[in-house]
């Protein structure tokens, strides 16, 4: 058997089970479920049968996959909580977490909606829901194969995923930007959305930090309150949301259950619910009045790479859009931000040329213990994010601050043994940012300074290692920005022979709270 998830009961079914006669050999939840399917063989029921009732004791988020020795033409799976796909083949079925996973073996599959069990023969299944009654479910055709799950050359998938982003980032924007016009068209964005009166956004991860940018972007752009909350905190602080809210629920997979939870809250309580998700048929796009999908394809690597910077991408086109309709901007500045943003992929292929500096300045951050970053504004989350990314796969310490709160602690870590990564693109916060890094530098701090050629002049210090990247409007310098932090955490995690696309103690899809 194949466990994925918790069983939040398992202490339970295992003294009930000792009570019986079963002897555990391990303190995991998984045998328990084991012995508790073959106590109910024992009693005289059919593999179908004993599973159905196992899963009736069952509590927690969980998916299963069960093979019957002795039986080579039964498989049953079930869900409840963590995603589970079913792949029909031509005279095979097949069982897996996600499309990803089955994309070498079919195209064709069936996504299990929450409490479903399937029973799979090597040329048919049935599917039954939570309450055991026979069910159909729509077969989908997807787009993934196996060529699109390989590492095209590259040493690791996070590498080639990053190296994507130029591609993924213009896929991205051609599904919602018109490069002549400036106009964004968003699908069915209907008029709850553009009269909301308050934004909540809520992620969790890595996707929290897009969540962080956006916020930056919607108050000041589009003049909508709005507020971020991670979606594993969310639903317990029992948060007051006002009539005619819109949720905005963000997720690489779809499949999180915490940000799922956090969803089924907020529809609780009256909200609209719009998704920014790379996988159209998950759970959460499934109970989402709108999804605005990324296009960032197959994500392999546990480190999140591409799907951040098309979920910022999609933010981005989310806030034009609501700023034009709200009438916070007019069309001229409609035309000048969509035009900034339909430059994002040539100025990200820019920014991969650096790869190889970056690789140098990874010798220095590879040797240290703690690393800071620091940013301001929309590059705050970036330096937020590029520290998840380095603790994530090299596992160095890393913290990122918002760059004027140094002096409020934080500065008391400086040393010369301590790389500090600063996020400093061109805007109008450029020389406060300068300013705190001029305190760092005082007090022997070894700065990595990712700026354009004006900002690496205002600073003028030989002392800095600077990164000098393209120019580009400050809207889209957090989608930009992001690519050399990735690539520093990608070459420092080399380096120190980590596990890069598989880091210890991670998922790729968090899928129990």
């Amino acid at each position: 058997m194949v466990h994925n998830g918790i069983i939040e009961n398992f202490q339970k079914l295992r003294k009930d089970l000792s009570q019986v006669g079963h002897e555990l050999d391990s303190e995991t939840d998984t045998e328990v479920i084991v012995h508790l399917i073959d106590r109910f063989l024992e009693e005289g029921f059919s593999p179908r049968e004993a599973t159905a009732e196992a899963l009736k004791l069952l509590e927690g988020a969980f998916a299963l996959a069960i093979i019957f020795a002795g039986d080579e033409d039964l498989m049953i799976g079930a869900r409840r909580g963590s995603p589970l796909a079913l792949g029909v083949g031509v005279n095979q079925m097949f069982l897996g977490s996600d499309a990803i996973a089955l994309a070498p073996l079919t195209k064709n599959l069936i996504y299990l909606e929450d409490g479903d069990w399937t029973v799979l023969s090597h040329n048919d299944y049935i599917i039954f829901d939570e309450n055991g009654q026979e069910v159909e479910r729509d077969v989908c055709r997807t787009a993934l194969t196996g060529a699109s799950v390989e590492k095209g050359g590259h040493q690791y998938f996070m590498l080639k995923e990053i190296f994507e982003q130029p591609q993924v980032i213009g896929d991205t924007l051609h599904a919602f930007v018109n490069p002549n016009t400036g106009a964004v068209t968003l699908p069915s964005l209907d008029v709850d959305v553009m009269q909301a009166s308050r934004l909540t956004l809520i992620a969790c991860g890595t996707s929290y930090y897009a969540c962080l940018v956006a916020k930056f972007w919607l108050e000041r752009i589009a003049r909508i309150p709005t507020e971020v909350d991670i979606a594993s905190e969310f639903r317990y602080r029992e948060g007051i949301m006002p009539d005619g809210g819109v949720a905005i629920f963000i997720s690489q997979s779809g499949e999180t259950i915490d940000t799922l939870a956090a969803l089924r809250y907020a529809r609780s309580q009256g909200q609209k619910i719009v998704s920014v998700v790379n996988v159209p048929e998950s759970a959460i796009a499934r109970e989402s009045d709108l999804v605005l999908q990324t296009y960032a394809g197959p994500e392999i690597g546990v480190a999140s790479t591409k799907a951040f910077t098309t979920q910022l991408t999609v933010l981005a086109c989310l806030t034009l859009t609501l700023a034009y309709n709200r009438g916070t901007i007019d069309k001229l500045e409609r035309r000048r931000l969509a035009h900034a943003l339909v430059e994002v992929p040539a100025r990200a292929a820019e920014i991969l040329n650096h790869d190889e500096r970056i690789k140098e300045i990874a010798q220095f951050v590879a040797g240290a213990r703690d690393v800071l970053y620091l940013g301001r504004g929309t590059s705050y989350p970036i330096a937020l994010e590029g520290a998840l990314k380095l603790k994530e796969i090299s596992y160095i310490h890393a913290e990122g601050y918002a760059a004027g709160e140094m002096k409020h602690g934080p500065i008391a870590l400086i040393d010369k043994t301590v790389p500090v990564v600063v996020v400093s693109p061109t805007d109008f916060l450029l020389e406060k940012t300068i300013s705190n890094v001029q305190e760092v530098m005082a007090r022997g701090g070894k700065v990595i300074f990712f700026s354009d050629k004006r900002g690496a002049d205002k600073l003028g210090s030989k002392d800095a290692e600077n990164v000098i990247l393209p120019s580009v409007d400050p809207f889209v310098s957090p989608i930009l920005y992001t690519i050399p932090v990735q690539l520093l955490a990608y070459h420092t995690a080399v380096l120190k022979g980590t596990d890069v696309d598989r880091p210890r103690n991670l998922a790729k899809s968090v899928t129990v709270e």
